[in-house]
């Protein structure tokens, strides 16, 4: 077996002339697509990867997205992606991606995901096959490691103040 990164850390990117807005940092929409750039680098690294999916039949859906935006990040900033496996089951997949800029090595933003496994014939979510849930099994069983991150299970609100009389 090889070795499982802990967490997994390997898409690279980097802030983009168009990613930016007029406030001179990047807009959040594009938050969500280099995000899914990192989902791609992932469902790679787990072997959902293009082959797998012509050869299966099968896509993923995005069930849920949460995402947190704790520093800006700006024109040409470098991009460094971590993956956390949460969780899953035959159909689902809960990770956490990490946005950190790259350089000066802070958090910029976070993002949770649940995925469903889908058949292209169904349109439905189908189980994934068995060597996939074991791939997914040695993952989950590496990142069991990894300290607990407060960006995961965040409910959006706010806080109830307590009146004064």
């Amino acid at each position: 077996m090889t070795e499982i990164p802990t967490p997994f850390d390997s898409y690279r990117d980097v802030v983009r002339a168009d990613w930016i807005d007029h406030n001179q940092h990047m807009n959040m929409g594009y938050y969500l697509v280099v995000f899914d750039f990192a989902t791609d680098a992932f469902f790679d690294f787990i072997r959902l990867d293009r082959a797998h999916r012509q050869r299966h039949a099968i896509t993923t859906f995005s069930l849920e997205g949460h995402i947190t935006y704790q520093r800006e990040v700006r024109l040409d900033d470098p991009l460094r992606f971590t993956t956390r496996l949460i969780d899953f089951d035959a159909k689902r997949i809960h990770y956490l991606h990490e946005m950190y800029h790259t350089d000066e090595g802070y958090l910029a933003a976070t993002n949770e995901l649940m995925s469903l496994h889908v058949s292209l014939e169904t349109r439905r979510g189908a189980p994934m096959t068995e060597d996939v849930q074991a791939r997914l099994q040695q993952i989950k069983a590496a990142h069991a490691g990894l300290p607990p991150s407060a960006n995961v299970g965040r409910v959006i609100g706010l806080k109830a103040r307590p009146t004064t009389q």
